[in-house]
């Protein structure tokens, strides 16, 4: 457990040291992200390999920081935390395997990168509701630069976008925060002391608070209407940066969600419930039915990130313990699957053809030329519709049982997005990688195709996040058996429907 807090530390020392480097090798800055990212994630699991799964958070450090309004330096940690800790060591490692080809100003990328990545650890054990609100923005600031310097495709509207989003829910889970404390007397962050100073709130209360804070941290999780800025961030992002959106920014936003605005609010959440469920289900089929239209490869993947996020989401709305802890394992799962879609798309295919519209690809008949990425895609693809053997079958599986149990409609509704997924990824898979059934005769005017190979990092990186998805494919407890206790904690009690499982 002590090793936790130092995923932080090591990832903010990390993008220090890079930043001191200015103008090295690109050879040496991509040496020392790997070194930080690898790092992190063994502390991660060094963490997990001593920790003892039981509800409420178990505290790693917690001292006074700034004492006027009571906020203190308050790490923690219980089994849904630790479960996206070890997300954002995966998403990070990965995410620097692919980024490999960076060579412009390296260094530089490379310190946003992990100034980035120490933001989400930070979030993800924070305990004191101020100290996260610092880490998220931590998390969020890095993002436009990283896109706006390294991307492509309209980066600059990209990452405006993206941020302008971003900040904009900041505002409300502020507002929120600062309402939230001065109910508890501003005698502290605390996210127990706000808990219960916030519950305690009438009704009439409740219902505007709720709405500031769900819909605040909403924004970053895709929520709908507020999702538009994802596929285009996604679509402007580096390769590298694009994993982290969908694997772990992505989740910073329903993190937030269920640790701060469902235990502060249960009066709220009831009052928007009903809408809530609504929002997710719209998100589900509406970016479902996007993707199947989109003819940039890139798009297709970006909508389908908010579709799958939208079942997160709609185990929040749904709020039965099986729900819930499907929807924290649907974090973990599309966290992986949506980087290794991301990195594909990316980087094994559109940095070798310079080219993401369906129509060129399909032309191109890429399985003969780049065999191992389309072999990671059909994979890819498989986990991504929920097949079983892979991550998201035991996660949506859970979020569609657990939502039956009190909305039935909204899991019959879900359960048509999983087939609109099933869909475009068929679609998109077939046009991309498997086009004419027979290869053009070469011309001299019209050459085969001469791509470079599958580097070492590349397949390093596809093997880490296919590992991971097919393990918790096959052996969702050994997440679950985290997940599950942490849901009896006392905060989240007010707030669930249902019987636990």
């Amino acid at each position: 457990m002590s090793a936790l807090p130092w995923t932080i530390y090591v990832s903010l020392a990390g993008a220090a040291l890079l930043l001191a480097l200015g103008r090295a090798s690109p050879g040496v800055a991509r040496g020392l992200a790997l070194a930080t990212a690898l790092a992190g994630a063994a502390l991660g699991a060094a963490g997990a390999a001593g920790f003892t799964a039981q509800p409420g958070l178990q505290t790693l450090v917690d001292i006074p920081w700034v004492a006027g309004p009571g906020i203190r330096y308050h790490l923690a940690a219980d089994g849904i935390s630790l479960v996206l800790v070890l997300l954002t060591g995966l998403a990070a490692t990965a995410g620097v395997l692919f980024s490999w080809n960076v060579r412009e100003r390296a260094a530089e990328f490379f310190a946003l990168y992990f100034l980035l990545i120490g933001g989400v650890y930070g979030v993800f054990l924070s305990a004191d509701a101020f100290l996260l609100f610092v880490f998220y923005e931590i998390a969020i600031v890095p993002k436009y630069f990283l896109i706006a310097n390294w991307g492509s495709t309209n980066r600059e509207y990209g990452a405006m976008k993206l941020v302008l989003y971003s900040f904009a829910g900041s505002a409300l889970v502020l507002a929120g925060l600062l309402w939230a404390h001065a109910a508890g007397g501003g005698q502290g962050f605390g996210l127990a002391e706000l808990t219960r100073a916030a519950s305690a709130l009438p009704a009439a209360q409740q219902v505007p608070l709720f709405g500031l804070l769900f819909v605040g941290f909403g924004v970053l999780a895709g929520l709908f209407p507020f999702h538009t800025w994802a596929p285009t961030g996604h679509v402007a992002a580096p390769t590298g940066v694009s994993m982290l959106l969908a694997g772990v920014v992505m989740k910073l936003g329903a993190y937030g969600c269920l640790r701060v605005a469902l235990p502060l609010c249960p009066a709220g959440f009831a009052a928007w419930q009903p809408l809530l469920g609504g929002l997710a289900l719209a998100g589900i089929l509406y970016a479902g039915f996007v993707a199947l239209v989109q003819e940039d490869f890139k798009f297709v993947i970006g909508y389908s990130s908010v579709s799958h996020m939208g079942f997160v989401l709609l185990g929040l709305a749904a709020a039965t313990p099986q729900a819930l802890a499907g929807a924290v394992l649907q974090m973990f799962s599309h966290g992986v699957i949506a980087g290794l879609l991301f990195a594909v798309v990316g980087r094994m295919v559109y940095e070798r053809v310079h080219t993401r519209r369906l129509d060129h690809l399909q032309a191109l008949g890429l399985h003969r030329h780049l065999p191992f990425p389309a072999l990671v895609f059909v994979i890819a693809a498989l986990a991504s519709m929920g097949m079983p053997g892979f991550s998201g079958f035991p996660a949506e599986l859970s979020i569609l049982i657990g939502t039956w149990r009190t909305a039935p409609l909204w899991a019959l509704g879900a359960a048509a997005g999983v087939v609109i997924a099933a869909a475009f990824t068929l679609r998109v898979l077939q046009v991309s990688f498997f086009g004419p059934a027979e290869p053009a005769a070469p011309t001299e005017a019209h050459p085969p195709p001469a791509l470079d190979p599958i580097t070492w990092p590349e397949r390093a990186g596809a093997a880490l996040l296919l590992a991971a998805t097919v393990y918790v494919g096959l052996k969702p407890d050994a997440l679950l058996g985290w997940i599950l206790p942490a849901l009896h904690s006392p905060a989240l009690q007010p707030i669930l429907r249902g019987t636990t499982p």
